[in-house]
Formats: C-alpha cells, sequence, structure tokens
C-alpha cells in the first residue's frame, strides 16, 4: 500500500467545490468530466447495444472471450452517470476476467424517480435469461447507486420467481436510504465526496416523496437475504457509506448467504476508479475479478 498515493488521491478529490448549489444538468457534466479522467485499459472493445428496451454498452476483451456475462450498473446518485462514467471499473473487471459485460444505461431521477432504475434492471436481466444466459453464466456487478442496484435487482428477481445470478460484486454500494450508519457521522469530514446534505438532496430527487424505509431502497436495513447469491462488497473506510455495506454483510450472513466484506484502509467512495494512480485499487479489482471467475459457470 501507498500511503503517498492515498494522499494524493484525497487532496485531489478535495480540491474547489462548486459556490453555489449545482443544477441537476450540471452535476450531471462535472461527474461526466471527472469520471473522464480515469484510466481505461486499451484491450477491451465497446459496442452500442440495447437490454430490456434500455441502450447500454457491451464491453468485450479484445480475445480469448471466456463464458459468462457480468451485467453492470454505473453509480450516480441514481441522477447522474452513464455506462462510460464507469468505463474504468467495467473494462477493468472485463480485462482481468476475460469476460463480456453489458453496461446499463437505466433510467435517471428525477425524470425518472424510484423504481424505474430498477425495474429497468430487472428488465435487462429478464432478457439475458429469455435469450437463453443460463442464470449461473450471469454475474451482477455495481459502484455506488449501481451496487445498491445489483441488491434490489436479486431481489425483485427472486420475488419474481426469476432464478438468482451467480454472484453479485458491488463497489461502495448505497444501500441504506435512511442513513443510519454510524459511520454517516463517523466519518463526517473524513469522507471527501459526501456530507448528508448531500445526501438529502439527492435522496429527495430519486424517492420523489417515497419512503425509504423500503427493502427495495435501504436493503441494509430491511431486506430478507435468503436465497441470495454469495456477494462480495468493497469499501474504504474514508466513507459516509462504510456501515451501508457493513450493515449488509451481518444481514447476510444471518441469512446464510455467502459474503465477503473487504475493507481497505484511508480510501474514498468507489476507490476502484483510480486504477494506474492508486495500488489498492489494482488489487482490490484483482480480487473482484478472481470472484467473479470463481463463481460463474
Amino acid at each position: 500500500m501507498s500511503r503517498e498515493q492515498r494522499k494524493i488521491v484525497d487532496n485531489m478529490l478535495r480540491g474547489p467545490k462548486p459556490s453555489r448549489p449545482q443544477t441537476v444538468e450540471e452535476m450531471r457534466a462535472n461527474f461526466a468530466a471527472m469520471m473522464a479522467a480515469m484510466n481505461v485499459p486499451a484491450g477491451v472493445r465497446t459496442t452500442p447495444t440495447t437490454l430490456g428496451n434500455r441502450p447500454g454498452v457491451s464491453v468485450a476483451p479484445a480475445q480469448d472471450v471466456r463464458p459468462g456475462i457480468i451485467l453492470y450498473f454505473h453509480g450516480g446518485s441514481y441522477i447522474m452517470g452513464s455506462p462510460y462514467t464507469a468505463m474504468s471499473l467495467t473494462a477493468n473487471l472485463v480485462d482481468r476476467t476475460c469476460i463480456r459485460s453489458v453496461s446499463l444505461d437505466y433510467r435517471l431521477a428525477p425524470e425518472h424517480p424510484f423504481p424505474a432504475a430498477l425495474e429497468d434492471a430487472l428488465a435487462a436481466y429478464r432478457e439475458l435469461l429469455d435469450n437463453g444466459a443460463p442464470a449461473a453464466s450471469v454475474a451482477f456487478a455495481g459502484d455506488s447507486a449501481g451496487g445498491g442496484i445489483a441488491v434490489s435487482t436479486c431481489l425483485m428477481a427472486r420475488d419474481a420467481g426469476l432464478p438468482m445470478p451467480a454472484a453479485v460484486v458491488t463497489f461502495s454500494p448505497g444501500l441504506d436510504k435512511t442513513h443510519s450508519g454510524a459511520s454517516m457521522d463517523s466519518k463526517m469530514g473524513i469522507d471527501p465526496f459526501f456530507t448528508r446534505e448531500g445526501f438529502a438532496l439527492t435522496d429527495e430527487l430519486y424517492l420523489a416523496g417515497q419512503d425509504p424505509n423500503h427493502e427495495l431502497v435501504s436493503p441494509a436495513r430491511f431486506a430478507d437475504l435468503a436465497g441470495f447469491p454469495p456477494v462480495l462488497l468493497q469499501v474504504g473506510t474514508n466513507e459516509l457509506l462504510l456501515d451501508d455495506s457493513t450493515q449488509f454483510t451481518d444481514r447476510a450472513r444471518a441469512a446464510g448467504v455467502d459474503v465477503i466484506l473487504d475493507v481497505t484502509a484511508d480510501v474514498p467512495h468507489v476507490f476502484q476508479a483510480f486504477t494506474g494512480i492508486l495500488d489498492e485499487a489494482d488489487q482490490a479489482l484483482d480480487r473482484a475479478a478472481q470472484f467473479i471467475t470463481q463463481h460463474l459457470r
């Protein structure tokens, strides 16, 4: 681990903040610009596609393609982002596993509040199954809000009578819209990204007045996780959302789920995006890739 690398990333994320509240359009543009600076491996091929009546991006290794598919859900607090803002994460998983991915361009709030994104994710998974993909060959993966989508889509699939995917991988997932974890206070000021005030704004846009005390919104607190596939949660200690992962892990373990909580010290939200900058990012993606390849058949 490199203490100097972690310090550089932290200082970079603590740069000047906007002097006034941002519009949704400005937030989306700023997020896209930040994520465009992340490293994407050269050895992948990207192709526009559709899945579940939504656009997406197919990301494939240049050669030696292995069987299976990673259904990826990007982050962005449910109001920002696209398959392209998450390309450093998706492409690095593909590069490391040689397994093709489809990154879904699900509908965003506030134009399409809860549960639109989850409905799109379930429709995408259903189409994969309808097209002949065995559930045992599919892994869900996602970062931040996309990690929450990966988990909640499993809940919806189970309730719809669909088979579970083979595995779920989440990077700094958002799993508790009640924000009741102790890290929401203990990591205040340590987290270079988030504040309670910022969450209040994005939650209002996403929930549109709906109750956060719902298993699809706060699965770390309310979900029945019986029958879940193996889950890997990766999170950093410098995150307000740290306890979203720790609480979910406790709940999964109590339900008899194979669950791995992978915590890295002194790194920020979705630190895995900083490949080539932060050694811990590359190491975490190596572990995530190994988890996927171990569970896909």
